[in-house]
């Protein structure tokens, strides 16, 4: 496998992280919530993990749209 079809694994291995981690923080803060340390800090927390999240996504997308575009 080439150098630019294995980015453009990664870039969408990155993307579907980046969906996955949207649709798990909602269950994960609820856990987080129950940790008394988190209690008021949950907004942080949330937001860090959207944060990362859509990290992920726009890593993915740049990578894919690179290698779009060489193509």
């Amino acid at each position: 496998m080439d150098k630019q079809k294995l980015t453009f694994f990664y870039g969408i291995i990155l993307i579907v992280v980046g969906i996955a981690v949207f649709i798990r923080v909602p269950q994960v803060v609820l856990q987080i919530e129950t940790i008394e340390f988190f209690k008021n800090k949950i907004g942080i927390v949330k937001f860090c993990a959207y944060f990362i999240g859509f990290l992920l996504v726009l890593a993915g997308g740049i990578r894919v749209f690179k290698n779009y575009k060489k193509s």
